[in-house]
C-alpha cells in the first residue's frame, strides 16, 4: 500500500479521477508533504498556477491542522475551518492507516466551500424534515394502529384461539378477512394483525366503506389529480391506498361496498397498482389489505350482490371473531373494564354484586361489546349507590334473564326457583338495609325461614 501511494500509477489514478471533480481534494504523505492537489482545491486556495508538490501542508495552507491529525491518527470529520484567504469552509481531514497501524499519509476534502452553503443545505434539510414529520403526523392522525393483542380482552378458549390466529396470519402478507357480528371488535383485530406483522412501523390506514357516500368512495380510496372534477383540490389528493403504501389498509364493512367499486378494488388487488382519478401514470403499491364485515359474503355472492372473484381474493386468511354470548365468562372482564373507565372519568365508584353479574352474564348481548359499554355507562349513571342493584338494570335485560331461566329446563325447576329466590332475597335485604326482620315481613315469610334460606344458599350479608 505504501509503495502504491508513492507510485506513478497512484498519481495517474488521482489525475484521472480527481482532476475534473468540482470537490476540493488533496493527498499528503505521512510527514505532511503535498503529494497531490486537484484543480478545485487550487482554485479554492487561489494558487492555480503554482506547483506545490513536495511542499509541507502548512506552507500551502498556514492555518492547516493536518499535521495534528497525522500525529494523532484521528480523523476530523466535518470540521469548520477558516483558510488564510478568509474562506470559511467545512472540511474532512482523514489519516490513511495500514492494517497494522502504520501511518501512510492522509487526504483532505473541502465538503462545503462556504459555511453559508452549509447553512443553506441545513435549512433545506430542516424544511424537508418538518414536511416529513407533518406528513407522518397526518397519516398517524387519520387512523393509527392504536390497538395490539394486549388490548383484546378475554381468556375463554374461543377468544384465545382467535388471538393465536392473529399471530399466525400476521406472519404472512396475504389478504385477511375478519368476520363477526356488529360490535364484536373487528377493528381491534385488524389493528392487532398489523402490529404483529413486519409492517408494524409502517402506516395503518382505515376506511369504513359504509360511511363514505358512494360518489366519493373512489376518490377516497384512490385519490385524484388536480382538475379531475369540479371541486378537486389544487395539487390533487392522495387516496387511502396511496397513504397506506408500504403498510396496511383496513377496509371495514366491505360488504357495503357498491358493486361497481368492487370491480375497481379487484383490479387494484390483481395489478398491485392504482391510478388516481384523472391520472395517467399508475402508482405501484405494496399494501396489505385487511377487510371486515358482519355480512354473509357467501350468501351475497349467490345473490349477485358481491363479486365472487373479489370474495376469493379477499378470503385468503380468515379470522372469525366470536360473539359475547359464545364466551360468557369474558363478560365480567368487559363490565369491570368499562366500570373502571367510568370511575376514571367521573370519580364515581361502582361495583357489580354477584347476583347482578349473574344476570348480566346470562344476557345474550346481541349488540356485543358496543352494547355492553352502553349498558354499563347507563347503569353507572342511574345507580344511586356504589353497589349496582337489579333495579338499576334495564328492564329488557331482567326480563331476558328470567326468560332464560324459564327456557333452561335442563337445570330443573328446583334450580330455577333457587336462583330466583337468591336474587329476590339479596335485593330485599339491600332495600331493608340488611334488617332481616324487616326483610322477612316484606317477603311475607317467617324470620326463621329467611335465616334458613340465607344459610342454605350461603349468602354473605353485611352486618
Amino acid at each position: 500500500m505504501a509503495a502504491f501511494l508513492h507510485s506513478k500509477d497512484f498519481m495517474k489514478f488521482c489525475h484521472k479521477v480527481f482532476d475534473n471533480l468540482p470537490i476540493a481534494i488533496d493527498f499528503l504523505d505521512k510527514d505532511g508533504r503535498m503529494m497531490y492537489i486537484n484543480k478545485a482545491f487550487k482554485d479554492f486556495l487561489g494558487i492555480t498556477d503554482k506547483d506545490v508538490t513536495g511542499m509541507m501542508v502548512t506552507e500551502v495552507n498556514s492555518t492547516s491542522r493536518f499535521l495534528e491529525v497525522l500525529h494523532s491518527k484521528q480523523a476530523e470529520i466535518a470540521w469548520r475551518h477558516k483558510f488564510p484567504n478568509g474562506r470559511d469552509a467545512i472540511v474532512h481531514r482523514i489519516p490513511i492507516i495500514e492494517d497494522d497501524g502504520e501511518l501512510l499519509g492522509g487526504f483532505g476534502v473541502v465538503l462545503f466551500q462556504d459555511y453559508n452553503e452549509l447553512e443553506t443545505v441545513m435549512e433545506k434539510y430542516r424544511i424537508l424534515d418538518r414536511q416529513l414529520k407533518l406528513y407522518k403526523n397526518e397519516i398517524a392522525r387519520m387512523n393509527p394502529a392504536k390497538y395490539s393483542l394486549s388490548d383484546i380482552i378475554g381468556n375463554t378458549p374461543e377468544i384465545t384461539k382467535c388471538k393465536e390466529k392473529v399471530k399466525k396470519v400476521a406472519k404472512f402478507n396475504s389478504n385477511v378477512l375478519i368476520l363477526g357480528e356488529s360490535g364484536v371488535g373487528k377493528e381491534l383485530f385488524a389493528n392487532a394483525v398489523h402490529n404483529e406483522s413486519q409492517k408494524k412501523d409502517m402506516p395503518f390506514i382505515g376506511i369504513n366503506c359504509s360511511a363514505i357516500p358512494e360518489n366519493l368512495l373512489e376518490s377516497e380510496l384512490f385519490g385524484y389529480e388536480e382538475g379531475s372534477f369540479t371541486g378537486a383540490k389544487k395539487g390533487g389528493n392522495m387516496g387511502k391506498f396511496e397513504l397506506a403504501n408500504g403498510g396496511t389498509i383496513f377496509l371495514d364493512e366491505i360488504g357495503e361496498m357498491p358493486y361497481h367499486m368492487q370491480a375497481k378494488l379487484l383490479r387494484v388487488l390483481q395489478e398491485k397498482e392504482i391510478e388516481r382519478i384523472g391520472g395517467k401514470n399508475p402508482i405501484k403499491l405494496d399494501v396489505r389489505v385487511i377487510c371486515a364485515t358482519n355480512r354473509n359474503l357467501e350468501e351475497m355472492v349467490k345473490k349477485n350482490k358481491f363479486r365472487e372473484d373479489l370474495y376469493y381474493r379477499l378470503n385468503v386468511l380468515t379470522i372469525d371473531v366470536p360473539p359475547l354470548r359464545k364466551r360468557k365468562d369474558d363478560i365480567p372482564l368487559f363490565i369491570d373494564k368499562f366500570m373502571a373507565e367510568f370511575y376514571r372519568e367521573s370519580g364515581l365508584f361502582r361495583h357489580t354484586p354477584e347476583n347482578v353479574m349473574e344476570i348480566l352474564k346470562n344476557y345474550s348481548w346481541p349488540g356485543n361489546i358496543r352494547e355492553i359499554k352502553n349498558v354499563v355507562e347507563k347503569i353507572c349513571v342511574n345507580s344511586e349507590d356504589a353497589n349496582i342493584s337489579i333495579n338499576d338494570l334495564p328492564p329488557y335485560i331482567i326480563n331476558s334473564s328470567v326468560k332464560e331461566k324459564l327456557i333452561d329446563r335442563q337445570a330443573g325447576l328446583g334450580k330455577i326457583i333457587e336462583s330466583v329466590e337468591k336474587e329476590v332475597i339479596l335485593q330485599t335485604l339491600k332495600e331493608c338495609g340488611n334488617n332481616k326482620s324487616e326483610a322477612a315481613k316484606k317477603l311475607n315469610i317467617p324470620r326463621a325461614t329467611l335465616y334458613r334460606k340465607i344459610e342454605e344458599y350461603g349468602l354473605e350479608i353485611d352486618a
